[in-house]
């Protein structure tokens, strides 16, 4: 339970961190919600480090459901996501070349959004996207990865054929800085 208090506490005062700043910048025009980058840090775990991601369920933007456990066996890019967040705007188009030009060896992709409403991440998936992407408007998706919490937006993980987190890039993304990540995963034995 502590832990769990913990960890809630580090979020809560991250997304804090989310609403002021010199370097804050507006979200979709709106002048009492604001956007601050992620650290722009990228992990790369060695395999006797790597940790169990935990179980993630749930519905799917377009009315479907997907689970985390469910992908064990293959490499697994998580995305986190909002459609108010400049940043994941920017790298979307990117998630999805990597995605299509990586699925057919053993890789799948998840997104995750969070604090958005509805619509938004539905019309946002609809032209951005072809994988699916778990619907958590509340943010408690991102709680449960209490070892990496993905503390801003975007924020992706790469989690190893066994299940375990192998790779945190808290920044947006390229073809060019995802590939070699994601090849380095699947390269793996």
């Amino acid at each position: 339970m502590r832990r769990y208090l913990l960890v809630l506490a580090a979020v809560v005062v991250a997304l804090a961190g989310c609403t002021t700043g010199h370097d804050a910048v507006t979200k979709t025009g709106s002048t009492d919600s604001r956007y601050v980058a992620a650290d722009g840090k990228t992990v790369v775990y060695p395999p006797a480090q790597r940790k169990d991601a935990p179980a993630v369920t749930g519905s799917t933007v377009d009315g479907g459901s997907a689970d985390l456990a469910s992908l064990k066996g293959s490499v697994v890019v998580m995305n986190f996501w909002a459609a108010w967040c400049p940043p994941c705007r920017l790298e979307s188009t990117d998630l999805e070349s990597v995605y299509k030009s990586t699925k057919d060896s053993g890789v799948a992709f998840l997104g995750v959004n969070t604090r958005d409403e509805e619509d938004s991440a539905k019309s946002f998936e609809d032209t951005r996207m072809t994988y699916p992407s778990l619907f958590d408007p509340t943010g408690r998706i991102a709680l449960r990865f209490s070892d990496v919490p993905p503390t801003a937006l975007p924020c992706t993980l790469i989690i190893d054929r066994s299940g375990k987190i192998a790779v945190v890039i808290r920044n947006g993304v390229t073809v060019a800085s995802l590939t070699p990540l994601v090849q380095q995963i699947v390269a793996e034995t």
